[in-house]
């Protein structure tokens, strides 16, 4: 598939712009006189709260029923599920099994996986598991074939003969049930993509796992409220439902980015593809267990998240899209990229003029408004495993946690600006056989 993304030396110019005008506006404050220096933050706070605080109210919680939403056989797609798996022994036959025992119709369900130059025994292992479930279709391709999981995306996406397909992670787990109400919510909804919610299957495992699976609940919660005020969702990789049509008409999945998902909801977005999110039943998945794991995965997710607004920018300000969607694009970038820039400045040039922070009431509406998301996630009704509760122990930990994106937001920003870019796709490590298996 032809790139769309913009170059290298492209998002360097476009990073370091982004990063000299978030220098200039959290340092500009500590030269007003300090009756006036906190305005900027009090007003970004208003109207920032205010998008935040109506995305999360407006989120709702509909449980799709599998009887009342289940269409008869002759209406059902075909359907193609599709894995991209490098050096994923230890969760390919759970992943296989799994995808086994969905229920379908018969003749309209296909299963691919893409093992992806694999140096352990997945290759092996998955020409045994074809010879198990005939359903099952093996592609192998050689290590340094090049674009990483979107590469592998796309030596499938030639082959595809379905009218949509779902696309996983490796260790993702789902409920037997789940194809027979996700196709009825996407038809009934005219969707062209739906995002399901992504829940952690090992919250138990400590301290940062809980927290990511709050995490996941607070995500989920915002890309509801966003879309049903009339913004935007975003795919998020695992659990991704598309129309195979509207995929290809805008270009595949992209090879110049390291986070497919985030762009593709950017590129679907422009050719006015819509994406739903749906709240059950979710897709499982392993959460990373520790701290380098983490800092290692979401440089990846911060890098590939500037990318996308760097590389499709004019036209999310044109007036190709809605006022509705580009005021929730204008807030959402302020707030999960802008501020944590911003904020870095702003305590940089407090520690050179000896002032005190004046950004910080932005800060706390963020962290609150972030807090009211974990509590609507966290209590609210859900299938698959179950979300930590939301007492105050849990969701002082988790807004604590949600401070790791002031530290890796402005670090990508500044590597971005100054590097030259070398595309690198890291995986993330799966445990798989060593956690325990949900229902």
């Amino acid at each position: 598939m032809a790139s769309v993304a913009a170059s290298g030396d492209h998002r360097r110019v476009k990073s370091a712009a982004f990063l000299f005008a978030c220098g200039c506006a959290g340092a500009a404050p500590h030269w007003l006189d300090p009756a006036r220096s906190l305005w900027p933050a009090i007003s970004l706070a208003l109207v920032l709260g205010g998008y935040g605080l109506r995305s999360v109210m407006r989120a709702s919680f509909l449980k799709t029923e599998p009887e009342s939403q289940k269409l008869v056989a002759e209406r059902l797609p075909t359907l193609d599920v599709v894995v991209a798996a490098r050096d994923e022994e230890s969760v390919v036959t759970r992943l296989v099994e799994r995808l086994s025992a969905l229920r379908y119709s018969a003749g309209r369900l296909s299963t691919w996986v893409i093992d992806d130059g694999s140096e352990d025994r997945t290759p092996q292992l998955l020409d045994a598991l074809a010879q198990k479930h005939p359903q099952l279709q093996v592609i192998h391709r050689q290590r340094d074939a090049g674009g990483g999981k979107s590469g592998a995306l796309n030596a499938a996406l030639t082959q595809l003969k379905g009218e949509w397909l779902l696309v996983l992670d490796a260790d993702a787990q789902l409920q037997e049930d789940l194809l027979e109400r996700l196709m009825p919510y996407a038809l009934d909804g005219g969707w062209s993509a739906v995002q399901l919610r992504k829940a952690v299957i090992d919250a138990d495992r400590n301290w940062l796992t809980r927290a990511q699976a709050m995490e996941m609940a607070l995500d989920a919660v915002l890309q509801k409220g966003r879309l049903e005020s009339g913004g935007v969702a975003e795919l998020r990789g695992n659990g991704q439902l598309i129309r195979r049509a509207v995929l290809q008409a805008s270009g595949g999945f992209n090879e110049d980015t390291v986070t497919d998902d985030l762009d593709l909801s950017f590129r679907l977005l422009t050719h006015g593809a819509l994406i739903g999110i749906l709240w059950d039943p979710p897709v499982q998945e392993e959460a990373v267990p520790t701290l380098s794991a983490l800092w290692k995965q979401r440089q990846r997710w911060a890098e590939g998240g500037l990318q996308r607004f760097f590389d499709y920018w004019p036209t999310l300000t044109s007036s190709q899209l809605t006022i509705c969607q580009r005021w929730d694009l204008a807030c959402f970038f302020l707030l999960q990229y802008g501020l944590p820039v911003v904020s870095f400045a702003d305590l940089s040039a407090s520690l050179v003029s000896r002032t005190i922070p004046t950004f910080w009431p932005l800060s706390v509406v963020a962290f609150s408004v972030s807090g009211m998301a974990y509590w609507r996630g966290c209590r609210g009704r859900q299938e698959g495993p179950a979300i930590p509760s939301p007492g105050l122990l849990n969701l002082l930990v988790a807004i604590a946690y949600l401070g790791h994106w002031f530290v890796v937001i402005p670090w990508v920003t500044l590597k971005m600006a100054v590097l030259p870019k070398r595309l690198v796709w890291a995986k993330t490590s799966h445990a798989g056989e060593q956690l325990p298996v949900q229902a």
